[in-house]
């Protein structure tokens, strides 16, 4: 639904070229949720805005539901007509609402039909329809102000679906709001994904949103994509850098004469006593140093640091049968694993028997 290829985005100021978007290849397929996660100045927002081509790239394409976008002339006033209909293809919710504070709610609604020309019969019949879709039909006649965050934010996403887009854009949609609201939000664009077939694209910096809704998702850094993929799959891949800030775990070994592995559970092993059968089978020791779990997908996933008594070349037997359970073995460099061990508050049931069972 989304592709762009090679794109590249350099910003000029005060004579100064920075290169905000480094040739970035993105896939987004048909009806799925897609985060684009990364800290401030990665070129997240950079890459969003080009895709609706609110910023002209420098170089590279941008085809959306098979158009090519960065083919279309003109810009602003000048915009040709084809493109004007290709971004009213292309729904933009904001991180700061960015409602006019003059209109009532319905009207803020209707502002993109206005401009597309729609009736004024049909556009308050579509704007109705469109605040009951999120929750928001006693607020039509209220007024930005009087309304909470996340009620604003409801209102930007129905101003968002009035041309019936095919994709929805999502600017750090969530990092202004509290956490229950934002877990509200996420929500309502879970359900419009699913009850209207959208493509999601969204951008954040927060490890939380794409555990939550993404189906997909890429890491960026400097303007460029460091790795992409289902999450699922990122998270079965040896040495993933999304999967590590996914699931974070800390811990440092105790001793040279020892073996620090990171564990990654997720399926039917998330289920089984696994630590505590590897325990009992090759009768070792095992120091759990940290760990972290979370529900992906309504799948509960999760990653855990422990430490096995001997140098590695004595442990390739018991790190062999871990692999046999269908569980993603990272064996950690002594280096890398810096921070000091803590205490592990462990769940005590469901999926996180992996964990509960290693702990005894």
């Amino acid at each position: 639904m989304i592709t762009t290829t090679g794109l590249t985005k350099v910003y000029e100021s005060r004579g100064r070229k920075v290169t905000a978007l480094d040739g970035v290849d993105l896939h987004v397929r048909e009806g799925e949720v897609f985060g684009v996660i990364g800290q401030s100045g990665a070129g997240k927002s950079s890459l969003i805005r080009c895709v609706n081509l609110l910023e002209r790239p420098t170089s590279g394409t941008v085809t959306v539901a098979g158009q090519d976008l960065t083919a279309l002339a003109g810009r602003g006033r000048r915009a040709t007509k084809e493109l004007r209909e290709a971004r009213s293809r292309v729904g933009m919710v904001f991180q700061h609402f960015n409602l006019l504070s003059s209109r009532t709610v319905e009207d803020n609604v209707e502002l993109p039909l206005e401009i597309l020309g729609i009736s004024g019969a049909e556009r308050s019949r579509k704007a109705l329809e469109l605040l009951d879709l999120v929750g928001l039909a006693d607020k039509a006649k209220a007024y930005p102000a009087q309304l909470s965050g996340g009620q604003k934010q409801r209102v930007g996403i129905a101003r968002a679906l009035a041309g019936d887009p095919k994709v929805l854009l999502s600017d750090e949609a969530t990092s202004a709001l509290d956490p229950e609201t934002t877990r509200s939000i996420l929500q309502l664009l879970r359900d419009l994904n699913q009850q209207l077939g959208l493509t999601v694209l969204l951008i954040t910096h927060e490890m939380d949103v794409v555990k939550t809704i993404c189906d997909s998702a890429a890491l960026m850094k400097k303007g460029k994509i460091i790795e992409s993929g289902t999450v699922s799959g990122l998270l079965a891949t040896p040495g993933s850098e999304l999967a590590r800030e996914l699931f974070p775990v800390d811990g440092e070994a105790s001793g040279p004469e020892s073996t620090v592995i990171d564990v990654t559970f997720h399926g039917e092993a998330a289920t089984q006593p696994v630590i505590s059968q590897l325990s009992r089978t090759y009768n070792i020791d095992i120091s759990i140093l940290g760990a972290a779990m979370d529900t992906v997908a309504g799948k509960q996933i999760g990653r855990m640091r422990i430490e096995l008594p001997g140098r590695y070349e004595d442990n390739v037997v018991p790190v062999g049968f871990l692999r046999e359970q269908g569980l993603q073995i990272d064996i950690v460099d002594p280096d890398e694993a810096a921070a000091p061990a803590e205490p592990v508050a462990l769940p005590a049931q469901g999926g996180a028997a992996l964990l509960e069972e290693g702990a005894k």
